[in-house]
C-alpha cells in the first residue's frame, strides 16, 4: 500500500469517522471503499467490480463463501 495524506474539513472528518464507526471499519478502509465506487474498473478483470461488496456481518463468512454467494442448501 501507498500511504497518502488528505485534507478534510472538520465536518467531513467527523462525518467520515462516524460512518466508519457505524460500518465497523477504519477511516482508511472507508476512503478506499469510497474510491472504489467512483474509479473506473480495470477492464481486464471485470469480476473485480464485485470484489468486497458482499457483507454478511458474519466474521466467518470467508470460510463458507459458497453459502454467502449462492445461498445455503437446506
Amino acid at each position: 500500500m501507498i500511504r497518502t495524506q488528505i485534507s478534510l474539513t472538520e465536518e467531513e472528518y467527523a462525518a467520515a469517522k462516524r460512518e466508519a464507526a457505524r460500518l465497523g471499519i477504519s477511516l482508511a478502509e472507508l476512503v478506499r471503499r469510497s474510491l472504489r465506487t467512483i474509479l473506473p474498473v480495470d477492464g481486464t478483470k471485470p469480476w473485480m467490480r464485485y470484489a468486497g461488496i458482499v457483507e454478511t456481518g458474519d466474521p466467518a463468512s470467508s470460510q463458507n463463501i459458497d453459502d454467502v454467494v449462492y445461498g445455503r442448501k437446506d
